[in-house]
């Protein structure tokens, strides 16, 4: 045990040194993608999918992580969705992307200040949000409102941050107020086991086992805005009792 931590930290370094690799080897592959799609592709659903294959990849390469996927539900890949999951670690991107169909994010914009990476995310169609900044957040929302519009579905951390310990914590409200105004179902997905994969604040990798569960859809049909909460509550309670089966 002590032999095997005292070669993460080396390890995790030249991991994240092929992270670094892979994002300046697929921007050429993205440009050149999307010059070939351009016409063939609108939506950038075939452009989102082949820039989150990059993720795919990094996280193959992981050694300390494995991951595996539950999905009974198989939600049509051209029905728009506001998916949302719980948020522990880093390595819930990771599993995210594993998911075969497209979905549009929203990611802080501080991101878009990262070399090659942040020119990749908005050549895919994520959406910038600047945290606490209203304005900032109305744009968002609008931009991820069309996505819905033109059949592509889109993806919230409703806690908005990462839980330090893997705790399940409050949704805010924004994702569900989306899904009531644009007349789509919330499908909840409940990820296990991250938050031992990548701790908060730590870039040192830990062997981990991300089990990422899709479960059935909630529906937001006759619903108004003003009941976002109470349907945030309730699609948090089932990704609570995803996560706690037994409790």
């Amino acid at each position: 045990m002590l032999r095997s931590r005292i070669f993460a930290a080396p390890l995790s370094l030249l991991v994240w040194a092929s992270y670094v690799l892979i994002v300046i080897l697929w921007t050429p592959l993205v440009f050149f993608y999307r010059l070939a799609t351009i016409r063939s592709d609108p939506d950038r659903y075939r452009l989102g999918r082949f820039f989150r294959n990059s993720a795919v990849l990094a996280g193959n390469l992981n050694p300390f992580w494995t991951f595996r996927i539950v999905d009974a539900v198989h939600p049509d890949p051209r029905c728009p969705y506001v998916f949302v999951a719980n948020h522990s670690s880093s390595a819930d991107a990771f599993a995210i992307v594993r998911l075969p169909w497209e979905m549009k994010l929203i990611f802080k914009r501080s991101l878009l200040k990262i070399p090659l990476l942040g020119w990749q995310l908005r050549m895919a169609g994520d959406v910038p949000v600047v945290r606490g900044d209203k304005e900032s957040a109305r744009h968002a929302m609008e931009e991820l409102r069309r996505w819905l519009g033109r059949r592509v579905s889109v993806f919230f951390f409703p806690e908005g941050t990462r839980s330090p310990d893997g705790t399940l914590g409050r949704f805010r409200e924004g994702a569900f107020r989306l899904a009531i105004e644009a007349g789509v179902d919330v499908v909840p997905i409940a990820i296990a086991g991250s938050e031992r994969g990548l701790p908060k604040r730590s870039i040192v990798f830990h062997p981990s086992t991300v089990t990422l569960t899709v479960l059935p859809p909630v529906s937001a049909a006759g619903l108004t805005s003003a009941d976002a909460p109470r349907l945030a509550e309730r699609v948090r309670q089932v990704i609570a009792r995803a996560l706690d089966p037994g409790g």
